[in-house]
């Protein structure tokens, strides 16, 4: 079964396919898309093992030349240097004005492939072939390219759209089950601010804490109204001057976690999670939402197999000082994203840092 979202947007719009074995179809997809032959299909080594040869074989039957450019595995490697790496692969295998990079993998590959995509010949097409939930339901969607920075995550980039994001929900069998849960965080993300018949949906699920748990039927909801939600906001706000901005609950202290901890103690989902524990707390604080609502999210959270407290690695008063640094600062202000109930949430300047310190502090992992 196929299920197409379409991504409507003023200058670019496109679609989602999500189709069990869907990667067999790349090739077939992208050809109504006007793109030139040369294809430069980015991936790293354990990803490209178990599908690379069906992706070029799908390339290749449609027509394309495809060459591959494999990068080093893991957050860490998410900086300038790998995409030297696509660009000297890009020069090397002549791709001109007409080609296109296809970003095969998880989201860092994808945020990779699409930031050397913007920039190589000022800007080249891509399309999105995520590899894991998190990329599935997040990453591949929306335009947000782009590598890390020592002093933060994500401070170097571009908003560039992919012209087609393909998910084959099949791919996810050999995904380690921790980088499962941290692709739920995002699914809960989108239950807590926009979608409140998905947080039932999970709620009321027996276990979300791996695959094998899903039901088909469970596991097409997650993939599509995620995938709907997201749309739903980027065509509303391609640029995040706005409702966009609510995409990322969670991710302005879990930003600030992964930094502290060198992208290596905790991956992204699990500092999203502790992040929007924190998010919850805050707005318990400011008498946003209620107990009630705060306590569901947890222990939904908690369900999921995620974490719920900041690693006892990371000093608070280590982390306010990278929020200044946070690309959501409006003049000096950091703003946070906070539930108002489990389906909404709302885009606040006004948590001052002195209270948020002990607030923070009872977080931490003893």
């Amino acid at each position: 079964m196929k299920s197409v979202i379409p991504v409507e947007l003023p200058n670019q719009s496109y679609e989602i396919a999500i189709a069990p074995g869907g990667l067999d179809f790349l090739g077939t997809w992208m050809q109504g898309l006007g793109l030139g032959q040369r294809v430069l299909l980015v991936s790293n080594p354990p990803i490209f093992e178990h599908y690379g040869e069906r992706a070029i074989a799908s390339l290749t039957q449609a027509g394309f030349v495809v060459s591959p450019c494999l990068l080093p595995e893991g957050e860490q490697h998410k900086n300038l240097a790998s995409i030297q790496q696509i660009y000297d692969a890009a020069l090397a295998h002549h791709l001109e004005r007409s080609s296109c990079m296809v970003a095969l993998g998880g989201g860092v590959i994808g945020d990779m492939t699409g930031f050397a995509a913007a920039t190589w010949l000022r800007g080249l097409a891509f399309v999105q072939v995520p590899t894991s939930l998190l990329a599935m339901v997040d990453a591949s969607v929306g335009g947000k390219t782009g590598v890390n920075h020592p002093q933060g995550k994500n401070l170097i980039g571009a908003f560039h759209q992919p012209r087609l994001v393909v998910i084959d929900p099949d791919v996810l069998n050999t995904l380690p089950e921790r980088e499962f849960r941290a692709g739920m965080a995002e699914v809960i993300k989108y239950g807590i601010i926009w979608d409140a018949d998905l947080f039932e949906q999970l709620d009321a699920a027996p276990r979300v804490d791996q695959l094998q748990a899903l039901s088909p039927e469970l596991l097409q909801t997650i993939l599509t109204r995620s995938c709907q939600a997201k749309a739903e906001v980027v065509s509303q706000d391609e640029k995040e001057a706005g409702v966009r901005a609510l995409l990322n609950y969670g991710h302005t202290i879990g930003h600030a976690i992964e930094s502290l901890t060198g992208y290596s103690l905790v991956n992204h989902g699990e500092a999203v999670a502790v992040g929007m524990v924190a998010a919850g707390a805050i707005a318990l604080t400011h008498n946003l939402w209620d107990e009630t609502a705060n306590t569901r999210q947890t222990q939904l959270i908690e369900k999921a197999g995620l974490p719920t407290q900041i690693p006892s690695a990371v000093r608070v008063d280590d982390i306010l000082p990278v929020l200044q640094s946070d690309k959501k600062v409006k003049d000096g202000k950091v703003r946070f994203v906070l539930p108002t109930k489990i389906g909404a949430a709302t885009i606040t300047s006004q948590v001052e840092m002195t209270t948020l310190r002990p607030l923070l502090q009872t977080l931490v992992a003893s």
